[in-house]
């Protein structure tokens, strides 16, 4: 699903006016009946036009547009009474030929009642008896935070949410809530909606990730314009685990251990031997033929002792990474739990010309801040989470909130930096690559929370790659990163709904049947 900013989606809006006859008054009339079907899918049972109230929250703009003509399809073609729905409007309607206010009429002639904004006059007992509040204040358009009288309308929907009598309200945005824009960071005001009625191009802010946790269920409003319309942005999706399916080549059922993948993971130092393990089983679960895990002297035994079908190998010295063998990975992984040191800094740069030659290469964790000193040849990932990706960066030049607030103009300088795709990690991923692809894996797993996830993912992502790398020699990083991330979440997602909260290590055989029904 294509994804924008707030700014590339006005460009494409003028576009379709310019080159297409599509103008305002057809796009919003598309928007809002679109955002009426899937609303009244979302809702189901819920949705019970004899008893539900809604009320319309409208600005002079074409959200409030929008918002209208969702109304009143809820009206014509869904049986909600006219009696049972208000509009409360920023500014009422001058006559003037705006698409606002041509809406505005049509819902007027259906005799649904249309009430100035007053705000002492609206704290109710009827507004707070209503089942449905649809936010259609502003839109995008806006260049800074909300002030004014939008700023108290969008603070009276908040309230509502939560103040009313019983069953609260399902508070809902049209396209995004009002108040957030490009440049949006917390604290600045905006709606709090249940659910945001994402119309085509879905905007990537929400999926921002000091956004996400604040907007409910983002569902994405398709069939407004045409693909190839779409198409004119730039190369930025929204992905889940169905995507990717057909985007990993399978490997046929009677391919040796070889033919699936070979993987080689140096990670693990005393005291944290766990992410050397939960790697390596994310790297099976995966589907890698293969795994040798490559570990300080001072934990080889524990790590040989639960190894399963893992090969445990020294990791310096005797074994190390200069010396010759038969054991000739497609994928390296380098990272989880290691401390850094000297001989760390060695193994690195020989990775890194073994990258040169054509190895598919995992940075993680410890192996990432080192590896801002390279440049590689574009078959690397590195998999940080917030916190490291900024070591990539100068010392205090970006701080942990902007990031959260707009990650993507940052994941794009550094993939180009270092030519390398970014795989961060958290809430939500965001996946950047040096050619300015983006894509986003919506996340909100809980179950995920928990020390050892990030290492899993890594385990997963160098068994995608090595097998990729293995079938293709043009085999594309950024199509494995994806697959990595949204195999996690869904994995996350199954398993949490099965056991609630638990030990990365009970998500692997949750992936293994995953990946082994996608891609073996």
């Amino acid at each position: 699903m294509r994804i924008a900013s707030a700014s590339a989606a006005r460009e494409m809006d003028s576009l379709a006016e310019r080159s297409w006859g599509l103008n305002a008054f057809a796009l919003v009339e598309a928007a809002g009946r679109s955002c009426a079907d899937a609303l009244v899918k979302f809702l189901g049972d819920r949705y019970r036009p004899q008893e539900s109230r809604l009320i319309v929250f409208a600005g002079s703009g074409n959200n409030g547009a929008d918002a209208l003509v969702l109304l009143r399809t809820l009206i014509v073609k869904y049986a909600l009474p006219a009696s049972h729905g208000r509009v409360i409007v920023h500014r009422p309607n001058d006559g003037g030929p705006s698409v606002r206010n041509q809406a505005l009429l049509s819902v007027s002639q259906l005799d649904v009642p249309v009430i100035p904004w007053e705000e002492e006059a609206l704290e109710t007992g009827e507004l707070r008896s209503s089942d449905i509040l649809i936010d259609g204040i502003v839109g995008t358009g806006i260049r800074g935070p909300l002030s004014g009288v939008a700023e108290r309308m969008a603070g009276t929907l908040n309230r509502l949410r939560y103040e009313g009598d019983g069953e609260p309200p399902t508070l809902v945005s049209i396209d995004v809530p009002s108040g957030l824009f490009d440049l949006w960071v917390p604290p600045m005001p905006m709606v709090q909606p249940d659910l945001v009625l994402a119309v085509e191009p879905v905007k990537e802010l929400l999926y921002r990730p000091a956004i996400r946790p604040l907007i409910g269920t983002p569902l994405a409003v398709e069939g407004i314009f045409p693909q190839k319309l779409l198409a004119t942005l730039p190369p930025w999706e929204l992905v889940n685990f169905k995507d990717l399916v057909s985007r990993i080549p399978q490997v046929s059922p009677r391919a040796y251990k070889h033919q699936r993948g070979v993987v080689e993971i140096w990670a693990g130092s005393p005291g944290a031997s766990g992410a050397a393990r939960i790697a390596a089983r994310g790297a099976q679960a995966a589907g890698a033929g293969l795994v040798r895990l490559r570990v300080d002297r001072e934990i080889q035994d524990v790590l040989t002792a639960n190894a399963g079908g893992v090969m445990v190998s020294r990791g310096q010295g005797e074994g190390g990474a200069a010396e010759s063998d038969r054991f000739s990975p497609q994928g390296v992984l380098l990272g989880p739990g290691w401390s850094w040191s000297d001989e760390r800094a060695r193994i690195l740069r020989t990775m890194w010309e073994r990258e040169q030659g054509g190895l598919a290469l995992v940075l993680d964790a410890d192996a990432i801040a080192p590896a801002k000193e390279y440049r590689f040849s574009g078959r690397t990932i590195f998999t940080p989470h917030p916190g490291e990706f900024l070591r990539l960066l100068e010392p205090g030049s970006v701080t942990r909130e902007t990031l959260a607030a707009d990650p993507i103009p940052l994941l794009q300088r550094v993939a180009q930096e270092r030519n390398a795709t970014i795989l961060l990690k958290g809430h939500v991923l965001h996946i950047a690559s040096p050619d300015g692809r983006v894509s986003v894996v919506d996340g909100m797993v809980g179950a995920l929370a928990a020390g050892g996830s990030g290492d899993l993912l890594a385990g997963f992502t160098v068994a995608l790659a090595a097998r990729m790398a293995r079938l293709s020699e043009s085999w594309d990083p950024h199509t494995c990163a994806l697959a990595a991330a949204a195999l996690l979440i869904e994995a996350g997602r199954e398993a949490a709904a099965e056991m609630g909260f638990m030990d990365p290590l009970e998500i692997a055989p949750v992936a293994a049947r995953l990946a082994g029904n996608a891609w073996l």
